[in-house]
């Protein structure tokens, strides 16, 4: 039992446990990535892990007859490090469901000197193609002025980027998964299941603007 403002409160290890009853393997997911997510970003911005995925793994084996406890031995198998919201929590699943190669959590991109210069929400590093999950908050002139930069020096380091956006989510991440399968066959990946090809020729089309 924690203590929060002087009333008891469970540790976010056992609430995680408590709930995972009533939520779905993917919220379960959503939930862990965020317990789990520690980083330290160019900028110097520090972020700890509320508990580390070690510490938490331990916690949850020792409760294998608790309620749910299969749905979390499910979610605890895709939980990563590194993610940093709900929505590339989501996304990561739906590039890993597929049949894309797995994209890497805030991979650091170096130049030829070896400095970390950007740090894309999602990474597949063999192919050299990256994602940004760009939400509302990315919507101010501020924040646009900040990733026009961002999306310049990735590109110029030799990286294929996609930008998404909520609209990319839907019909389930159609879209999202398309732009991500073209970029990463410019990168070299073989597209076992011509993903790229197949929404080229209209198999994916669910936006007008979109073929």
């Amino acid at each position: 039992m924690d203590e929060f403002g002087g009333v008891p409160v469970t540790s976010a290890a056992r609430t995680f446990l408590d709930i995972a009853p009533l939520l779905t393997v993917d919220e379960l997911v959503v939930v862990g990535d965020q317990i789990v997510c520690c980083h330290q970003r160019n900028n110097g911005r520090v972020r700890i892990a509320t508990v580390e995925l070690n510490v938490l793994q331990a916690y949850l084996a020792q409760h294998t007859g608790a309620r749910g406890y299969t749905k979390l031995r499910a979610a605890m198998e895709l939980v990563r490090v590194g993610v940093d919201s709900a929505p590339e929590t989501r996304l990561r699943l739906t590039i890993n469901r597929s049949g894309l190669p797995e994209f890497q959590p805030n991979h650091k991109i170096m130049d030829d000197a070896g400095h970390s210069l950007v740090e894309p929400d999602l990474a597949c590093p063999k192919y050299r193609t990256c994602t940004e999950y760009d939400g509302e908050h990315h919507d101010s002139p501020e924040q646009r002025a900040k990733d026009r930069d961002r999306d310049f020096i990735t590109q110029s380091l030799g990286w294929h980027q996609v930008v998404l956006r909520r609209e990319d989510m839907r019909n389930g991440g159609l879209i999202a998964v398309t732009k991500l399968a073209r970029m990463l066959v410019r990168g070299g990946w073989p597209d076992p299941q011509n993903l790229a090809t197949r929404s080229m020729l209209g198999a994916l089309n669910v936006r007008k603007d979109f073929s």
